[in-house]
């Protein structure tokens, strides 16, 4: 969802001392529309890993398709690597890699950046930053920039269908 994106990165910068932090939500979301952010246009990112997405060593699966039913999206990947999970090994990786377990870990596999990059892990908290006015702009530019594409009818099939 790329509103729950701009939220994580609002919060990522926040947090991170060698990125721009920004006082406002206002103030991140602005530069966000606008292109200013270190990492770039997400939209622009979103359009060039499109020309990609049908190339067969290119799986794509979204955060909310991995809350929704992790040990599907396991075996989608293990199967795309080619890589056969026992029972056994399957519900090892799903534990292993709920958020919760890895919010707990990540002192150890992210040092003292791990509660950055390990906040809430859920989806739909930018309900709690957008104002109307900035949902219908984020609706705008991702109908304008990549809802015809192959990520954007993903990625809006998640975003209105699942939420």
């Amino acid at each position: 969802n790329p509103k729950d994106v701009a939220t994580s990165f609002y919060h990522f910068s926040k947090g991170m001392a060698t990125l721009p932090s920004y006082e406002t939500w206002d103030d991140f979301f602005t530069d966000f529309m606008t292109k200013k952010l270190v990492w770039g246009c997400y939209f622009e990112y979103l359009s060039e890993w499109n020309k990609y997405a049908d190339e067969e060593n290119i799986m794509t699966i979204t955060y909310e398709e991995l809350k929704e039913n992790r040990a599907l999206g396991v075996k989608n990947i293990a199967a795309f690597f080619g890589i056969p999970l026992t029972e056994e090994e399957l519900q090892l990786v799903v534990e292993r890699s709920s958020f919760q377990s890895m919010k707990k870990n990540s002192e150890k596999t992210h040092g003292t950046s791990g509660n950055i990059f390990f906040r809430k892990g859920g989806v739909s908290d930018w309900k709690n930053h957008f104002s109307e006015d900035q949902n219908e702009k984020m609706d705008k530019a991702f109908e304008e920039h990549v809802a015809g594409t192959k990520l954007g009818k993903k990625l809006k099939y998640d975003l209105y269908c699942k939420a």
